[in-house]
């Protein structure tokens, strides 16, 4: 497991949007062999969506040929409601790139039959070729998209009933009321992001301290469930100073000093 310490929460979004287009680029995806990617929704990714709005609208990267598939939606909220992960989707990405509409993918918490249409995210997700790179954030307690505490270790994507605390954390953009919050989402499992080729999560802020600490310097363990992370064959954590207050300094002058030349330098495109 990759772990790269930026000084902060602006240097860690642009390194990962630039490590992601470097990797589109560097498949050259065409229509029948697109470059396929997993996408998160909440604060910690919004700097990197801008970054790469900027590098498409510049003309450094191109969306025509990637399929993307977001990690969750909330069951029963319409996708023009504010807090809707469609509508975040669109307002804070889509929109401002060149990705082709039929391209997208997201849950549709509003499905006649809910198991069903879990079960053929799943499908597609295996028919588009598989994730190529899945991109995420983490909770306070150390979960991934909705796989909150106690999530089976080799879940698929599915209905899940959301926390309190989940419901507590999300009622900031609910009015403050944590019973507005739906109850249950659709959330990819950790065995779906687990398939992907590639796995990078973005871990900012003194809030996420602890959670970094679990994931890294504890065990793999289903009450965090973002510590699956040390048993992928390819996985990242960009995180930023304020997030390692709780790890050992010999474990952050490690990262640092095998990590050094990337932090120190942009991917190239």
């Amino acid at each position: 497991m990759r772990i790269l310490i930026h000084k902060d929460y602006e240097a860690l979004s642009r390194w990962c949007a630039y490590y992601i287009a470097r990797k589109i680029k560097d498949k050259n995806p065409s229509p029948g062999n697109p470059f396929v990617l997993g996408l998160p929704t909440g604060s910690s990714p919004v700097g990197t969506y801008k970054e790469l709005i900027r590098l498409n609208q510049a003309g450094k990267v191109s969306f025509q040929n990637v399929v993307t598939f977001n990690m969750d939606e909330y069951v029963g909220l319409p996708e023009t409601h504010p807090q809707s992960y469609h509508y975040f989707m669109e307002e804070n990405f889509f929109r401002h790139i060149d990705i082709p509409r039929e391209n997208i993918n997201i849950p549709n918490g509003n499905a006649p039959d809910l198991a069903r249409e879990c079960q053929e995210y799943e499908e597609k997700i295996v028919k588009s070729g598989g994730i190529g790179l899945f991109l995420g954030g983490i909770g306070v307690d150390g979960h991934l998209a909705f796989n909150e505490p106690g999530s089976s270790l080799t879940s698929r994507t599915r209905i899940k009933t959301l926390t309190l605390d989940t419901r507590i954390a999300n009622s900031r953009f609910f009015d403050n009321d944590p019973s507005k919050v739906p109850q249950t989402a659709l959330t990819v499992g950790l065995g779906t992001i687990m398939s992907a080729q590639e796995v990078m999560i973005i871990i900012n802020g003194y809030a996420k301290a602890r959670a970094l600490h679990q994931v890294v310097e504890q065990g793999v363990n289903h009450m965090w469930t973002g510590s699956m992370l040390q048993l992928h064959r390819y996985g990242i954590i960009v995180c930023d100073e304020e997030a390692t207050m709780e790890l050992k300094v010999g474990t952050v002058k490690y990262f640092k000093d095998i990590e050094q030349y990337d932090l120190e330098h942009l991917p190239e495109l």
